[in-house]
């Protein structure tokens, strides 16, 4: 039984490092293209749940996976066309979703061309719900988990935008202030003349 179950730990270990070419080389070229791009310093936290990628024996790389979870890698590896709901526990929650939502398919084929990923990404994604879409944090190296991890301008016209009404009502009630501190000033101005016209 002990036997058994080293047999398949070992069988399950080697077709993830088999498999692993396909999945590991696809990155470096989107590294190097968002590093070109937006001018920032990226790493494999990106897509991956180990910033130092998938491969070691750290947390989230393929060295330290049980079975079961090496056979989730596997089923994101093989998940060609969109769709798929995966869960690989190398990648992390927004390359878990290129993966359903564009395939591994058109990933590879992006390789080439990695600005291909951000157009079959599109516009509707926005895992952090910060405004700005998973295909520009993409595009600018910016991490599309965290709402505060954005391009400042960006971020500044988006929360301007969606604090307008408060914006608004802030200036008002200022405006008002001033209106009544200023009649305040002209009314008691008005008392000390008529009390030094006595």
């Amino acid at each position: 039984m002990i036997m058994k179950s080293r047999l398949v730990q070992c069988f399950s270990l080697l077709t993830a490092l088999v498999l692993q070419p396909i999945g590991t080389a696809a990155y470096p070229e989107f590294q190097s293209f968002i590093e070109k791009n937006s001018g920032r310093t990226v790493n494999c936290a990106m897509c991956h749940t180990n910033p130092d990628g998938p491969i070691g024996d750290g947390e989230g790389q393929l060295g330290s996976l049980k079975d079961e979870q090496l056979k989730n890698v596997n089923k994101a590896r093989s998940a060609m066309e969109p769709g798929v709901d995966v869960d690989s526990p190398i990648m992390n929650e927004f390359g878990n979703y290129i993966i359903k939502n564009v395939g591994m398919k058109k990933v590879l084929e992006a390789k080439a061309k990695p600005q291909l990923l951000a157009e079959a990404l599109g516009d509707k994604s926005d895992l952090d719900a910060d405004g700005i879409a998973d295909a520009h944090e993409f595009l600018a190296g910016t991490d599309p988990r965290n709402k505060l991890h954005g391009s400042p301008a960006s971020l500044f016209m988006i929360n301007l935008s969606r604090q307008k009404f408060h914006i608004v009502m802030a200036l008002v009630a200022s405006v008002l202030i001033i209106f009544g501190f200023l009649n305040f000033i002209k009314a008691l101005h008005i008392l000390d003349n008529r009390k030094s016209k006595r």
